[in-house]
């Protein structure tokens, strides 16, 4: 039986950039090609198998999407509920190997990596515990659930050697790519300002997800998948909503201001977590019993860049980055980049003039026309370009360069590095929010302070 699955969009592979076309006025395609276009032979060596940890709404859209591509199959399925052992038997087939229990996907010698998709507050663990047994990981952003336990993914990375990617695929997109590329050639000059929203306004966007119906203490092991956290007795509204509640998850900030920081970090090319951060937001519309805010926006200073970065989950705006330079505007959203120069000079004489007497006044105007005005037929045609790609919100190219990272070893962009310092900046917007006052982080002691 065939099952249609969710994806966000059939990917395409890079392509051909667009840097050195005319552009003036022009919208560039950037060109692709469809992943498998090249297809190689199947030797056994050349297989990546993978084991999936959490086959929920996100690891059951990683699982469809990784068996997709060639020469990647899944080894076996771990999940606390039964009902998506099911769901990954559906995906992978009725023969895929399911249990409860991570660890022993850990100990199955035939299973090259791990994808990890489980609340937040389960990361720091698992990604541990796969590393150390020799793993690499893909896990879901944000990569932590504190910067404590960020800093304890990191050491045990470095220390195994193993390749750990995070989830945000920013890194991976195409457009972003292009953005990357445009911002190191200097086109926007002097870097002022980044900002960067998104917004979502409906109860599925503000995870008020339906619980599954049969969910019970009988088909999910909900002590284990409590973790450490204080016990409750079951709910089953906290299991599908756990990003509601920071005992469990990061919020707002973790599940979008991370995309918003790990691509803007792409795009810059930075690799550091940022020096403060300062916050305002609160439980505006989603008044459920959630203790996490559905407003945030959050001041960043990374040195002396200052970068704003606002999150609504009662209004919807679409995803999108604006790069403000003394050369111009460089925007990025969805499948779409558009740079508008600027020149930074006068257009006209200075209004200022009008505190001149009129001779003064008359005399400053003509000079100053006399000296920029340009000759005739040879007045500036500004370019303003415009790139279409990709949407940079796609899954499966991120998962493509994970995969062949474990074949080649080749290191990744979002390695547990990155991805610590980009949840680092989610981390300090959240406790700037619940301490009412700006934070920075402090690398001698590995924490965030007032």
């Amino acid at each position: 039986m065939k099952t249609n699955w969710y994806s966000r969009r059939e990917f395409l592979g890079l392509g051909a950039a667009a840097a050195g076309a005319s552009l003036a006025g022009k919208t560039i395609v950037l060109s692709s090609q469809p992943l498998q276009a090249t297809p190689r032979p199947s030797a056994a060596s050349d297989r990546v198998r993978f084991g999936i940890i959490g086959v929920g709404m996100q690891g059951s859209g990683l699982l469809a999407e990784s068996i997709a591509l060639p020469e990647v199959e899944c080894a076996a399925a771990c999940d606390l509920y039964d009902g998506r052992h099911a769901l990954a038997r559906e995906i992978a087939g009725a023969a895929l190997p399911v249990t409860r229990r991570y660890q022993e996907l850990l100990n199955d010698r035939t299973i090259d990596c791990i994808i990890a998709a489980v609340p937040d507050h389960w990361h720091k663990q698992i990604v541990v515990d796969a590393v150390t047994a020799g793993k690499d990981v893909y896990c879901e952003k944000p990569m932590s659930h504190s910067p404590a336990d960020g800093v304890a993914m990191v050491d045990a990375a470095k220390r195994t050697g193993r390749i750990v990617q995070i989830g945000s695929q920013r890194v991976s997109s195409q457009i972003c790519a292009k953005a990357t590329e445009m911002i190191a050639h200097g086109m926007l000059g002097d870097l002022m300002l980044v900002e960067g929203w998104l917004g979502r306004n409906d109860p599925t966007g503000a995870w008020q997800y339906p619980p599954p119906p049969d969910l019970s203490p009988r088909n999910l092991d909900w002590d284990t998948w409590q973790g450490s956290v204080p016990k409750r007795p079951f709910d089953p509204n906290i299991f599908a909503r756990w990003r509601c509640w920071k005992e469990y998850g990061t919020g707002v900030a973790g599940d979008l201001l991370v995309h918003l920081v790990s691509g803007m970090m792409f795009m810059l090319g930075l690799n550091e977590p940022p020096a403060q951060a300062m916050s305002v937001g609160g439980i505006r519309r989603w008044k459920d019993g959630r203790n996490m805010p559905d407003v945030h926006a959050v001041l960043f200073s990374y040195g002396e860049l200052p970068v704003y970065l606002r999150l609504n989950l009662g209004t919807a705006m679409p995803e999108t980055y604006r790069f403000q330079g003394s050369k111009g505007i460089l925007e990025v959203t969805g499948s779409d980049l558009t740079y508008t120069p600027q020149s930074g000079k006068d257009a006209y004489p200075s209004y200022y003039a009008n505190s001149f007497p009129r001779a003064l006044r008359e005399a400053y105007v003509a000079r100053w026309h006399e000296e920029n005005d340009p000759r005739l037929g040879q007045a500036p045609m500004p370019e303003t370009i415009s790139v279409r790609g990709p949407d940079m919100d796609e899954v499966r190219p991120h998962l493509w360069t994970f995969f062949e990272a474990v074949r080649s070893r080749k290191p990744v962009v979002e390695d547990a590095v990155f991805g610590h310092y980009a949840a680092l900046a989610c981390h300090m917007a959240n406790e700037s929010y619940f301490r009412k006052s700006p934070v920075t982080w402090d690398g001698a002691s590995n924490s965030i302070k007032s």
